[in-house]
């Protein structure tokens, strides 16, 4: 696989937040992408035609009505003293703590780590708040988070979605 050491990652002051320790064994757990794998990544995961999510458009998943559930507020959260995601991002990620995950802040940016990772980091990755999409490995739920302290949540296997990108 190929990766940057975290410390080159373009944001990697995020992981460096004094407000939001990390300790050194998740930190070894977070794996920024080299860009040319994280292309591929985005190009086969998400999206064929744009390179950030602010320009999504027909024929991609995410923007597709159908495939958005739900949405709510992840900034009071965030801004409080606890480290919890918001609930309704834990009730429609029922993930094992060991499935991979994929942060996508752009086709050239994407972090790699595990659901229990981002569970614990998450105050860290929503540094990177530009629409970003966590996608799980084999998995169809998804979410997006906004800059405006917002969060969507969604299937990318939304019954509909499928008619949407033809």
């Amino acid at each position: 696989m190929s990766y940057i050491p975290l410390e080159q990652h373009h944001k990697a002051w995020v992981f460096r937040h004094q407000s939001c320790p990390i300790s050194d064994d998740d930190k070894t757990k977070i794996k920024p992408m080299e860009a040319q794998r994280a292309v591929t990544f985005w190009n086969t995961f998400v999206s064929k035609q744009v390179d950030h999510p602010d320009f999504f458009k027909k024929g991609d998943w995410a923007f597709s009505q159908s495939t958005w559930l739900d949405q709510g507020k992840w900034e009071p959260e965030w801004e409080s003293d606890e480290n919890e995601l918001p609930e309704l991002i834990l009730t429609h990620l029922p993930w094992p703590n060991n499935t991979v995950v994929y942060y996508c802040n752009d086709r050239q940016h994407v972090i790699e780590t595990t659901w229990e990772v981002f569970k614990r980091c998450w105050k860290n990755f929503l540094f990177m708040d530009d629409g970003p999409v966590l996608v799980g490995k084999k998995r169809d739920q998804v979410v997006q988070f906004m800059s405006n302290g917002t969060f969507r949540v969604g299937s990318k296997a939304a019954p509909s979605s499928k008619k949407d990108l033809q």
